[in-house]
């Protein structure tokens, strides 16, 4: 197991339970929803999956506020799903990149955007003005 992981699964269940006597069920997807399930951090991961590392140009294309962003990158890199890297010195400048637990992410932001196109955004890729027979 890697050191960065290691405060993570310290805190989460490592097995699944049908039942767990009254109290919410411990499964795996409650603990991934602990480290990506917020709005913030999935619109990170899809903008560092479309090749966007840079603080600023995250900002711009997630319309997060600056100090939401900052809290959301620094909890993704202390579970390992990211990794901050020095791009200049003068002045300090980091960027931000997928770690293997972050590419792995890839299959998940993909069932999630095609079940958005389907079920939320029904004219995504398509024009949304009605049709005519009149050729309108």
């Amino acid at each position: 197991m890697r050191t960065h992981y290691a405060s993570y699964y310290s805190k989460v269940s490592q097995k699944s339970e049908p039942t767990n006597l009254g109290r919410p069920r411990i499964c795996s997807i409650a603990d991934a929803l602990e480290v990506v399930g917020e709005r913030w951090s999935l619109l990170i991961l899809r903008e560092l999956g479309f090749g966007v590392h840079r603080f600023q140009d995250i900002q711009v294309n997630t319309g997060a506020p600056r100090e939401t962003l900052a809290l959301r990158l620094r909890k993704l890199e202390e579970t390992g799903v990211i990794e901050r890297r020095r791009y200049s010195e003068h002045p300090p400048r980091d960027e931000y990149v997928l770690t293997d637990a972050g590419r792995d992410l890839s299959p998940v932001l993909t069932a999630l955007r095609e079940w958005g196109e389907r079920h939320v955004t029904p004219y995504a890729g398509a024009d949304p003005r009605p049709q005519s027979g009149l050729g309108g």
